[in-house]
């Protein structure tokens, strides 16, 4: 075989009666139509979490308005400014997520917040395709479909949809397109859905360079050649090169959540395994236990340690649960991981081994099911999910009091409420620019204890006069009475 051809899909990878068939690459599209359905169900369902949870103004983050502001921006044909981080910040001296550009023509037509939460779950529900596809390949049509489901209902996934919007949407159906093209042994189609990586997420150039050791390591030369220098120097460029220079300070910031407070301070190595030990510990449990620890079979898990790596070698706590959206990227590696793990079971000596791999189908969607309950989407049996809230009446209320185009500082879930009419800033970071409305969140950001709103709001900008124009049990609203904009 020369160096160029694609290998020989592993015959491992198939059922009894279908090895000795030539597999055939699957196409973009191409797959039964229950798989579609169950992919359509797992729309409808993150859809509905996350719209509701945004409707219901329970989302506390600013990442959904960052985004907003971002997209909004790209649609405009200008720099990607989020006000919310900073006036003028351009989000690619943050992260480099340039392929947030594919959003701007759809929310041009439909300038929503809500646009992006459906891409995102559109996004989630497609990776449900290639590793479905995959596990009937792997198994058989009934077992696939439950390998589907459970991850479908996978809780990384479930996490990711419950907090806002992130990046990271993008980079979930491509790493499952990829983990099914990696089953295959079609390196170079692989690679075509990892290099994208680059454009998604700075760390996810690591993943991409372990993905090429992978293919290096299983005999595809020259496509893991190209993946290990791409993610490598990819990675590098863009952390030290692209990324400080756009940023304000010139320098690539998440580098402080490596040292502060952290593992890696100098001196601290028993840090490095004993900071956060037990939420750490429940992270690894929860990941490999979706896969009854079968992922441990194939050499295709280590392309989670590098985000694994950096979450965990972070002095950031929130970096080391199963809480918000970093998990979603590991759920499509872990499964593709199962799927080989099952296989190579199959082939073991050890009796014991084949057993285990002829009852691991049933046992990960029985772990997928009954994580249900600890993660968001058991919200969608509870009928309070669906009934309309006091506070979003009350949010309702603020936008309206809010006129397009004014400035407005504030916090919390409702900025994400006034981002797409209104130039929104966070609070405490307006200046130079002076707020024309201020909105207080009694739920959240409460700076005055002693109710006094208004003089707090003249005090944290010296030389304007606020009034109150709206306050209920949720929202304060102040105007700034000459409404000057600088």
């Amino acid at each position: 075989m020369t160096q160029h051809q694609e290998a020989p899909a592993r015959p491992t990878a198939l059922p009894g009666e279908q090895r000795r068939r030539r597999v055939r690459a699957p196409g973009f599209l191409h797959a039964p139509r229950a798989l579609w359905l169950l992919a359509a169900v797992a729309f409808l369902a993150y859809a509905t979490l996350s719209i509701r949870r945004f409707v219901q103004v329970e989302n506390g983050s600013w990442d959904l308005g960052i985004f907003v502001q971002v997209v909004r921006s790209y649609a405009a044909l200008e720099a990607p400014v989020s006000d919310i981080k900073g006036v003028g910040f351009n989000i690619l001296g943050d992260h480099f997520s340039p392929i947030l550009v594919l959003l701007a023509p759809l929310y041009k037509v439909f300038p929503s917040a809500i646009t992006l939460l459906t891409v995102q779950a559109a996004l989630f529900a497609l990776s449900v395709v290639p590793i479905t596809r995959a596990a009937i390949r792997a198994t058989d049509r009934t077992k696939g479909m439950m390998l589907g489901c459970a991850y479908a209902l996978s809780w990384g996934v479930q996490s990711a949809v419950y907090f806002d919007f992130h990046e990271i949407c993008f980079a979930v159906p491509l790493l499952a397109f990829a983990g099914e093209q990696l089953l295959l042994r079609r390196w170079w189609a692989a690679a075509r859905w990892l290099l994208p990586l680059l454009l998604v997420k700075e760390d996810l150039g690591l993943t991409v360079a372990v993905a090429g050791l992978y293919v290096l390591a299983e005999g595809g030369r020259r496509a893991g050649a190209v993946l290990l220098a791409s993610g490598l120097a990819g990675c590098a460029v863009i952390v030290l090169v692209l990324i400080p220079a756009m940023n304000n300070g010139g320098k690539y910031e998440y580098w402080r959540k490596m040292d502060e407070g952290s593992s890696l301070g100098p001196g601290n190595l028993a840090g490095l395994f004993l900071d956060g030990t037990e939420a750490k510990l429940t992270t690894l449990l929860l990941l490999f236990g979706i896969t009854a620890f079968v992922a441990f079979r194939s050499r295709l898990v280590l392309l989670v340690v590098p985000t694994l790596g950096w979450r965990f070698l972070s002095g950031e706590p929130h970096y080391w649960s199963t809480d918000w959206h970093y998990d979603a990227v590991l759920m499509p590696l872990l499964f593709v991981a199962l799927l080989d793990g099952v296989a190579r079971l199959r082939q073991s000596p050890r009796p014991w081994l084949r057993g285990y791999a002829a009852g691991t189908v049933p046992a990960v969607l029985a772990v997928a099911l009954t994580l249900c309950g600890r993660f968001p989407i058991a919200q969608l049996a509870s009928p309070d999910t669906y009934r309309a809230s006091d506070r979003a009446a009350s949010a309702a209320q603020v936008v309206a009091r809010v006129p397009a185009g004014a400035t407005v500082e504030t916090s919390g879930g409702i900025l994400s409420h006034l981002v797409d009419h209104a130039r929104v800033l966070w609070v405490g970071n307006a200046e130079p620019l002076l707020p024309e409305y201020v909105v207080v969140d009694l739920g959240g950001w409460n700076p005055a204890s002693d109710g006094d709103y208004v003089g707090y709001a003249e005090r944290a900008h010296p030389g304007a006069s606020y009034t109150t124009v709206f306050r209920d049990r949720h929202y304060v609203v102040l105007r700034e009475q000459d409404a000057r904009r600088h």
